[in-house]
C-alpha cells in the first residue's frame, strides 16, 4: 500500500490540520506564496514519490484563487512523483451554476469538473448543491453528507412543535432527510430568484401557523433565501422561534447581521469553510466534518 500524504491549500488551514490529526498524521510541508504581481507560487517540500496524496482545499471565496491554488498543488505533486491524487473539497464552489437558464450562460459547474479531471484521480466533496453534478464527473467522486451529523447536533434543541422548512423547491429532498431523521413534518417555500442577491417567496406550501420553523439548506451565502422565507413564515403566523441549518456557512455580505432582525434562536453549520468572527448576538453552532471526511479518506486509501 502506498504511503498516505496530506497537503492543504490556504482556504481553511485549521480544518486541514485537524483532519490530518484525525488521520493520525500531519500536513505535508509545502510553500505557498503570492508574488508582488499576484501570481501564486507553489512548491512541495517533501519526498512524495509513490505516495497516495490527498489535497485539502475548499473552493470558497476567493473561489477562483483557491481553485487555481488547488490545481497548482496537484501539478506540483504530479511532478513530485505522487502515485495517486485525490482532491478533498469540503465546500465545492461553482456548484450552483449547474445549468443554463439564459442564452449565452456558462455551465460553470461542468467547467470546474473538467479542470479537476486534468489534475486528479478522485474527488471527495461534501453536500454538493445539486447531486446531479455527479453526472458531470468521469473520475470517481466520493460524495458524503453532513446532514446526519447536523440533525444529531440539532436534536437537543428541537421539539415536536417544530416543522422542517425547505426554502425553495431545490431543497425539498434535503428537508425530507432532516424530517426523517428528526421525525418532523415538512413544508416548503415557493421562491422566485430576482437576481444573484435577491429572492422573493410567493407562498408557503404546508401548515406553519403556531409551529417553530427549522429552515434547512445546503448553504447560506448572502442569506437572501433564508430571509425571504422567514418573512413569509412570520406572515403565515409561525411561532417566533426559528432555527437555521446548512452544511456550508459562507455568510457573505453581512448575512449574520441581517439575520439579527429575525427571531433566530440559533444557526447550525459545519466547518467546511473558514468562518469569520461571528456576531455575538447570533448563536452559531459549528459541527465538524473532519471525522466524516477522515473516514472517506481512510476508506479510499485502502482501496
Amino acid at each position: 500500500m502506498e504511503k498516505l500524504s496530506v497537503f492543504a491549500g490556504r482556504a481553511n488551514r485549521p480544518f486541514a490540520e485537524a483532519l490530518a490529526l484525525t488521520l493520525g498524521t500531519r500536513l505535508g510541508q509545502c510553500s505557498l506564496e503570492d508574488f508582488p504581481d499576484d501570481e501564486v507560487y507553489v512548491r512541495i517540500l517533501e519526498d512524495i514519490h509513490g505516495d497516495d496524496v490527498f489535497l485539502i482545499q475548499s473552493t470558497s471565496a476567493p473561489v477562483a484563487l483557491h481553485l487555481l491554488e488547488l490545481m497548482f498543488l496537484a501539478d506540483a505533486c504530479r511532478r513530485g512523483g505522487a502515485a495517486r491524487l485525490t482532491a478533498v473539497i469540503p465546500y465545492y464552489g461553482y456548484a450552483r451554476q449547474d445549468r443554463r437558464v439564459l442564452a449565452g450562460e456558462t455551465v460553470a459547474a461542468r467547467v470546474v469538473v473538467d479542470i479537476l479531471r486534468t489534475g486528479f484521480d478522485r474527488v471527495i466533496a461534501v453536500d454538493l448543491h445539486n447531486a446531479a453534478i455527479e453526472g458531470f464527473f468521469d473520475i470517481p467522486l466520493e460524495h458524503v453528507s453532513a446532514v446526519p451529523l447536523l440533525a444529531e447536533a440539532l436534536r437537543p434543541s428541537i421539539s415536536n412543535q417544530y416543522v422542517v422548512v425547505a426554502p425553495d423547491l431545490g431543497a425539498v429532498k434535503l428537508a425530507q432527510k432532516y424530517a426523517d431523521l428528526l421525525d418532523l413534518p415538512v413544508v416548503y417555500a415557493h421562491k422566485v430568484r430576482m437576481g444573484g442577491r435577491k429572492t422573493r417567496v410567493h407562498r408557503i406550501i404546508g401548515e406553519v401557523k403556531g409551529r417553530s420553523p427549522l429552515i434547512v439548506d445546503d448553504m447560506i451565502s448572502t442569506g437572501a433565501t433564508m430571509i425571504s422565507t422567514m418573512e413569509e413564515l412570520l406572515n403565515r403566523g409561525c411561532a417566533p422561534r426559528m432555527i437555521l441549518a446548512a452544511s456550508h456557512g459562507l455568510f457573505v455580505e453581512n448575512a449574520l447581521e441581517r439575520f439579527s432582525s429575525f427571531p433566530v434562536e440559533g444557526i447550525w453549520v459545519t466547518d467546511s469553510v473558514m468562518l469569520a468572527k461571528t456576531n455575538p448576538s447570533m448563536p452559531l453552532h459549528v459541527v465538524s466534518v473532519r471525522d466524516l471526511i477522515g473516514e472517506a479518506i481512510t476508506r479510499l486509501h485502502r482501496v
